[in-house]
């Protein structure tokens, strides 16, 4: 038996650049792992079978669900004649922008290789977590990360202890597939190696603030917030909720509907907690960010060579 966090991702910032001749689009994005986390439990089943229950009615059990996907590409990729019994605990909201089902894969993904005892080298690791889904590579690697191409390009970014960041996450009813959120983007094609944002959101004046331990207010940008606020008023309503609680900086999570507000210090966290005013459905979760460092303790990824080359 061998039991994981499968922690949830925010964005601090995320651009999108075009739509690529393959269809998917260009971006960039500021990813983090924060400590908003599902719990995956594996054990070996000898008889070869793989299944997965869960504790949440709505979440599908069958190959819909990326945990079995993964486990099925891990397993053919490396002949393994054994299988595996999963039981996840759902807590990171689904379609919500938290990246709760890539990281389930991921997660997946690194318990199998201990538990089967295999040995991937990391690009066999990385190409079986990219097929999976552009959010799966981040999940191997955790902390705070730049993405580009489709997302699964990765440059980690150096962290300290100091920057531990205090969120509060807001996930209310109105939902938006990701699908449509792009749809809604109308960007044109990239017919050039310029990698310039083209959409005109990403000209508001905010800052690269790459190199910084985390984005100030004024660096925080999404391009989905310019569409998806208008067709979801609720989404736009949690934002303003977050600042009229204090935070210093708010934003859409990926491409919705959770949004996230930072917070000073954990008094001001826990100050804003009792004042905001929730509506019906609201699901709401105080947090904070996890570094790489962390992440890999966590999920026991310092056992693979590959990871802790990401570490270092």
């Amino acid at each position: 038996m061998l039991s994981l966090p499968s922690f949830a991702k925010i964005n601090w910032s995320l651009q999108i650049l075009g739509k690529r001749p393959d269809g998917y689009h260009e971006i960039k994005t500021q990813l983090q792992t924060i400590s908003l986390h599902d719990d995956l439990h594996f054990q070996i089943d000898e008889g070869g079978g793989l299944s997965l229950t869960c504790d949440d009615p709505d979440i599908p059990t069958d190959d819909q669900n990326l945990v079995i996907w993964a486990a099925a590409a891990l397993r053919s990729r490396f002949e393994v004649k054994a299988g595996a019994r999963v039981r996840l605990e759902k807590r990171i909201p689904t379609q919500a922008g938290l990246g709760g089902g890539s990281s389930n894969a991921a997660v997946a993904l690194l318990a199998l290789t201990r538990l089967w005892d295999l040995h991937p080298s990391g690009s066999e690791l990385l190409e079986i977590g990219t097929a999976l889904g552009a959010d799966v590579p981040f999940f191997l690697v955790g902390g705070r990360v730049i993405a580009t191409g489709i997302g699964a390009t990765l440059a980690p970014l150096a962290e300290s202890l100091e920057d531990i960041v205090h969120l509060i996450v807001i996930t209310p009813n109105a939902s938006v597939s990701t699908a449509k959120a792009y749809s809604l983007l109308g960007s044109p094609a990239l017919t050039t190696s310029n990698i310039d944002p083209i959409l005109s959101s990403s000209h508001s004046g905010a800052k690269n603030n790459d190199s910084k331990p985390w984005p100030l207010q004024d660096s925080l940008k999404n391009d989905f917030e310019s569409v998806i606020f208008d067709i979801e008023p609720e989404i736009r309503r949690t934002k303003e909720t977050l600042v009229q609680a204090g935070a210093v900086g708010a934003l859409l999570a990926g491409s919705g509907s959770s949004v996230f507000g930072i917070f000073t210090n954990r008094d001001d966290q826990q100050r804003a907690l009792k004042e905001i005013k929730p509506e019906p459905g609201w699901r709401i979760f105080p947090c904070v960010t996890v570094s790489r460092n962390e992440y890999h303790r966590a999920v026991g990824s310092p056992d693979i060579p590959f990871l802790r080359s990401f570490n270092s």
